[in-house]
C-alpha cells in the first residue's frame, strides 16, 4: 500500500511543478518578463523575507498585474511565524 501511496504522491508533486511552470509562462506573457528573471525575483524575495519570518514557500505566489499605464508586482506570501 505504501508503494501505491508513494506513486500517487510523486504524481501530485509532478503536477504541482507543471502548474508552477505554466503559471510562470503566463506571467511572462502578461508582464513581458522572462521566466528565468521571474524565478530569480521569487528566489530573492524568499531569501530576504526569510531573514525576518518563516514563510510557506510552496504556497507563495508572485504575479504581475498590468493596468492601463502601469504594471504592479503582487506577492501573496503566507507567513507561518515572525522571528523576534
Amino acid at each position: 500500500m505504501d508503494l501505491i501511496g508513494k506513486f500517487f504522491k510523486e504524481d501530485t508533486a509532478s503536477k504541482d511543478m507543471a502548474v508552477e511552470r505554466l503559471r510562470l509562462v503566463l506571467v511572462h506573457d502578461r508582464a513581458n518578463i522572462s521566466p528565468g528573471l521571474m524565478e530569480a525575483l521569487k528566489e530573492e524575495l524568499i531569501e530576504v523575507i526569510s531573514k525576518y519570518m518563516d514563510i510557506d514557500e510552496n504556497a507563495m505566489e508572485v504575479t504581475f498585474n498590468s493596468g492601463d499605464s502601469s504594471t504592479a508586482l503582487v506577492a501573496n506570501i503566507p507567513i507561518k511565524r515572525i522571528r523576534r
